[in-house]
Order: C-alpha cells, then structure tokens, then sequence
C-alpha cells in the first residue's frame, strides 16, 4: 500500500459542534465506548467462564461482542482526540490501516450475524441433527471464515484507495479515514474503486442479509405449520428477537450508507450514520442480548451479584 504522491498526512475535519457544545459531546462518545469496553468484555468474560454456554449460539455472541470491542476501537478513540486538539492530523499509512481495520471489522460482523441466524434456523427447524450439524469444527471454521473473508475484502479496498494518487487538499470530511470521504480527494479517476465498493460491498453486505430474510421466513413458516403452542413460539422468539434487533440496527445505517456508490456531498449526514453504527450499536448490541436472554442474565448474576441472588432466592 504504498502512497505514490506528495501527500503524507490527512487532517481529519471530525464532527463539527459549537465550542460549548464540544466537552459534552466528548462526554458522551467518552462513556458510550466505556459502556461498549465493560459490557462486551463483561459478555465475554461470562461466556468463557461458564461451561454451561460453551455452545455455538454463544461462541458466536463472543465473537460479535469481540467484533463490537474491536470495530468502537478503530474509530471512536480517535475521534475523542479530535475533540481535544485544533488540527487532528493523520499520517497516509495510519489512515489506510484504519480504513482496512473499519471495513474488515465491518464486514466480518456482517457475516457473523448471517452465521448466527443459520444456527438459529438449525437450532429451531432441524434440532435432532443439531449436534451434528454445529459440531465444534464446524462453527469454528464458520467463525473463521467471517473474520478471513472480511479481512480479504477490506485489504481489498485498503490496496486500491491506496494506489490512488494524492495530489491535495488532504482535509478528509470525515472523524475518521473511511472511503468515500477519501474519494473526493484523490486526483485521478475512482471509477474501479466507486464499482468495487457497489459490486463487492453489495454482495459482502446484501448476501448476509438476504440469507438472514429467508432463514427467518422458512422458521416462521415452520412455527406455523409445526408448532402449536405458545410456549414454543415464546423459546424460539427469545433468541431470535434480540438476533432481528441488532441485525435491523447494523445493516439500516449500513446498507443506507454504503449501497449508493456516488461520492456525494452530504458528509455531514455520513457521519452522523457511521456514529450510529461504530459508537451506538455496539454499546446497545450486549445489552440488548443480555436484557433477552435469562441464561446470559442468570450467568452475570451468578458471577457478579452471588449475595444479591442468595438474598432474594434468584
């Protein structure tokens, strides 16, 4: 990824907020990734000390929390520095490891929540041959592909943003080094990278989702034609739910951020939908797993609270 022009830095512009406004916005951001370090890590650290959760369902909760910890890192702390200094200036190599890191991250999340609604369909449609179908090999070499095959196609858009000529200005509209934003400043023609980022993130984003649409209409179709009774349907829909909900919090600002492969001028309305999916949806994503899921919830207690759950007899 070498830089074959004249520019060595960018400065990145961040959000723009009035000066009065700029200690409680750092405020906010500051706790929301706090908020996002201590639940994941707390979901993580109950998921490998419980046994009794050593399962697929909740490896791959593990690994979104991870992806989650990961994806705020990339972006949020560097956007906090931006707050505190008058020029936030970013070298050419750090912002193309930043932009591969954002993408690959991104996209490998994408790809585990398609994963987990696979299990989901095996675990509900097909249970007596889910030991078989989920063996460890099995949804070890799954989480393996969604981490591998979101690196790949980041490195991919990482290489050729890189191989574009620089010639100035270097202010990138953005609080971090993302694509489109980068686009806009580069000399020469963006036309393989603007088809790149519509085919391959299209079908990297869409494929997932599409899977996700048809392994949710073939479960609701099996409760209605198997299931009768409502205790059923309240099992199934207690994973499944919090599973829509952060699907529906991840790819709208997705798919509404990156399926138009123009390089507009709204940057300002770019950010705003990136913050949601790097600084808001990680922190919401455990705590919307945690809230729905009485196993998850009865090993935070069990671990953290043992007097709390001897007093009232939980």
């Amino acid at each position: 990824m070498e830089n074959q022009t004249g520019v060595n830095k960018f400065i990145l512009m961040g959000l723009t907020s009035p000066f009065k406004f700029q200690s409680l916005v750092f405020t906010i951001f500051l706790l929301l990734y706090l908020a996002t370090l201590i639940w994941n890590g707390a979901i993580i650290v109950v998921l490998l000390a419980e046994p009794h959760l050593h399962t697929p369902m909740y490896f791959f909760l593990g690994n979104l929390s991870c992806f989650d910890i990961f994806f705020s890192t990339v972006t949020v702390p560097k956007m906090l520095a931006g707050f505190l200094s008058e020029q936030h200036t970013i070298s050419f190599k750090s912002c193309m490891v930043q932009l591969h890191f954002f993408h690959f991250l991104g996209s490998s999340e994408v790809i585990l929540l398609g994963i987990m609604a696979y299990d989901r369909y095996i675990a509900i449609c097909n249970p007596l041959c889910y030991t078989l179908l989920m063996r460890k090999e099995v949804y070890l070499l799954m989480a393996a592909a969604a981490w591998s095959t979101g690196f790949l196609h980041a490195l991919m858009h990482a290489v050729m943003t890189a191989r574009l000529p620089f010639c100035g200005p270097n202010h990138v509209e953005h609080f971090f080094c993302d694509i489109k934003p980068l686009l806009k400043l580069a000399c020469g023609s963006t036309h393989l990278n603007l088809m790149l980022l519509s085919i391959v993130t299209t079908f990297i984003v869409m494929g997932p989702f599409i899977f996700i649409l048809l392994s949710y209409l073939y479960i609701l179709t099996f409760l209605l034609l198997k299931v009768k009774s409502w205790r059923g349907w309240q099992k199934a829909f207690s994973t499944c739910g919090s599973h829509l909900i952060v699907v529906a919090l991840l790819y709208i600002p997705v798919l509404f951020n990156y399926m138009l492969p123009t390089v507009g001028t709204s940057s300002q309305q770019d950010m705003i939908v990136t913050l949601i999916y790097s600084a808001v949806t990680p922190v919401l994503n455990p705590f919307i797993y945690t809230l729905r899921n009485q196993e998850v919830k009865i090993a935070m207690k069990k671990k953290w609270a043992p007097q709390k759950i001897s007093l009232f007899g939980e």
